[in-house]
């Protein structure tokens, strides 16, 4: 797989015309240029024209930002990184926002729920951590069945 950014729309479409499947994050300006969220919905605008599969805001946070993106791009699909507590899967949706990436979320919080029951165990000599622990047949149930 190549992995090498893209600069610009004419990049962009370069890597399109090889068939390769591209996803675009023009998230930075949100957080480093004057008037971030205009050069931001441009730069994802130029590239939902240039044919871009997928659209990528992992720095935006603000949801009338988002609805923005959303309507500007539309119908591309927008993916919003989420990795803390800010906002729900329904409000994203509400937004019309189609995909959500959760990064290493997932994993920091089976290992605080690890650390936690390491820290008991070794702290104050007890199990009590363990009593939310998935089952067996719990976890052979969620890795059997696919939705």
């Amino acid at each position: 797989m190549r992995k090498e950014p893209v600069n610009s729309p004419a990049s962009f479409e370069v890597l399109r015309e090889q068939g390769c499947l591209v996803l675009v994050s023009a998230s930075e300006p949100e957080r480093t240029a004057p008037g971030p969220e205009r050069i931001a919905i441009d730069r994802l605008v130029a590239f939902a024209n240039a044919g871009a599969d997928c659209l990528y805001a992992p720095g935006v946070r603000d949801p009338e930002i988002i609805a923005r993106i959303v309507k500007e791009v539309a119908p591309k699909p927008v993916n919003v990184f989420v990795s803390a507590p800010w906002i729900t899967v329904a409000q994203l949706a509400d937004l019309g926002v189609r995909r959500v990436s959760v990064g290493g979320a997932l994993a920091r919080a089976a290992w605080g729920g690890f650390i936690r029951a390491a820290r008991e165990l070794a702290e104050k000599g007890t199990f009590e951590s363990f009593q939310s622990a998935a089952g067996h047949s719990e976890l052979n149930d969620f890795f059997g069945t696919r939705p």
